[in-house]
C-alpha cells in the first residue's frame, strides 16, 4: 500500500463508538472506522455532550417556531438547547481549524446535515417535515464554508462517497500549500495538477478558475484572488460527476496518446470508455487501461494529474462508480 499522509477530519463521536448518545449508546460505523480509519485521524466531537448535557439524557427534536427552528426537549418545549448548540462552535473553533473534512450523524437534531425531522408545535396533528438541518451542523457549515462535510448515511452512495473523500484530499493539499506559503507560482501549479478533476465536475467553472489563475501576475491583491479561487473550486467539487462527464475527461486524456496508439489499441480504449459511459463497467476499468498506456508512453503533464489517482487506490472508490 502506498504511503499517504494521514488526514485529520472531524466526526460525530458516536460514529466511532463513543457512547455519547441520548440513550447511552453509540452508532459505530464499521466502514468509517475500519476503512477510512486507515487514512484519516478522527477528531470526535459531540455537541450535545459538549454543551453539558448528560449521558443518558432526555431526547430533543427540532421544532418550527414562526420562521425559526429550535432544538427543544421532546417532553418540555420550554427547555430550548438552540443557543447552546449553535454556540458550541465557538468552543471548538481552534480544533476545527485543523481538520480537512467532517462526517456528521444523520437525522440528529444537532448534527444532521439535511432532511432532519422538524415538528410544528402549532400543528401537532401533522407529521413532521423532513426539511431541517441540525443546529451544530448548520453553524459548522456557516463558519467553515470551504470544509468538505458529509453525513454517514449518504456515504452509502458510491458517488457521494467518492465525491466527499476526493474533496477531503483536494482540500488537504490546499491547506498544505497554505502552510508552506501560497505563491502565484504554487497556485498555478496547483491548478494545473487538478485541471481534469475540475473539468469532470464542471467545465464552465473549470474555465472560470483557469481565467482567475491567469491573472495571478497581474492583480494587486493576490490573497484576495486565492481566496476567491478556493471558494469557487470547493463549490465546483461539491457537484456530482456523471458517467458522461467522466467519459469526456477520459477522451481528453486519450488525446495525449493519439500519436502512440495503433488502431487496435485506440479502438480498445474507445470501446472501454464507451462501456463505462453505458454503465457496463466501473470507472476503474478505463482508468486502469489509460494508466497502462501512459506507463508505456509517459506524458509529463498527464503524470501530474490527480484525476488519475485522486485518493488511495486501496479505498476502491472508483470500483463502484
Amino acid at each position: 500500500m502506498d504511503e499517504y499522509e494521514r488526514i485529520k477530519i472531524g466526526i460525530s463521536a458516536c460514529l466511532i463508538g463513543h457512547e455519547v448518545r441520548y440513550d447511552g449508546g453509540h452508532k459505530r460505523d464499521a466502514y468509517i472506522t475500519n476503512t477510512l480509519g486507515q487514512y484519516f485521524d478522527f477528531m470526535p466531537l459531540c455537541p450535545e455532550v459538549g454543551v453539558g448535557l448528560g449521558v443518558p439524557r432526555p431526547t430533543m427534536h427540532l421544532v418550527r417556531m414562526g420562521t425559526d427552528i429550535h432544538a427543544v426537549d421532546i417532553k418540555d418545549a420550554s427547555i430550548d438547547h438552540t443557543e447552546r448548540l449553535a454556540g458550541y462552535i465557538d468552543k471548538v473553533t481552534a480544533q476545527l481549524a485543523q481538520v480537512c473534512g467532517y462526517i456528521l450523524k444523520k437525522n440528529s437534531p444537532s448534527c444532521g446535515m439535511e432532511r432532519v425531522k422538524v415538528y410544528n408545535l402549532s400543528r401537532s396533528n401533522l407529521p413532521p417535515e423532513r426539511d431541517g438541518t441540525g443546529i451544530f451542523a448548520q453553524t459548522l457549515r456557516q463558519r467553515f464554508p470551504l470544509l468538505p462535510v458529509e453525513e454517514e448515511g449518504r456515504l452509502c452512495d458510491p458517488v457521494l462517497r467518492e465525491n466527499f473523500i476526493g474533496r477531503v484530499f483536494v482540500y488537504h493539499r490546499w491547506r498544505g500549500l497554505e502552510a508552506t506559503g501560497l505563491t502565484p507560482a504554487s497556485l498555478v501549479d496547483f491548478h494545473a495538477d487538478h485541471k481534469y478533476i475540475l473539468m469532470a465536475h464542471d467545465q464552465e467553472q473549470a474555465r472560470e478558475l483557469g481565467q482567475m489563475v491567469a491573472q495571478v501576475g497581474k492583480v494587486e491583491n493576490f490573497q484576495q484572488l486565492a481566496d476567491a479561487y478556493i471558494q469557487l473550486l470547493m463549490q465546483s467539487l461539491a457537484k456530482r460527476v456523471s458517467r458522461g462527464q467522466h467519459a469526456n475527461v477520459l477522451q481528453h486524456l486519450m488525446g495525449y496518446l493519439k500519436a502512440h496508439l495503433d488502431a487496435g489499441d485506440r479502438q480498445e480504449l474507445l470501446a472501454t470508455i464507451h462501456q463505462y459511459r453505458q454503465g457496463y463497467v466501473p470507472l476503474i476499468v478505463p482508468i486502469t487501461l489509460l494508466k497502462h498506456h501512459f506507463r508505456r508512453h509517459p506524458q509529463p503533464y498527464v503524470e501530474r494529474q490527480y484525476y488519475l489517482t485522486p485518493h488511495p487506490g486501496e479505498l476502491m472508490l472508483r470500483n463502484q462508480l
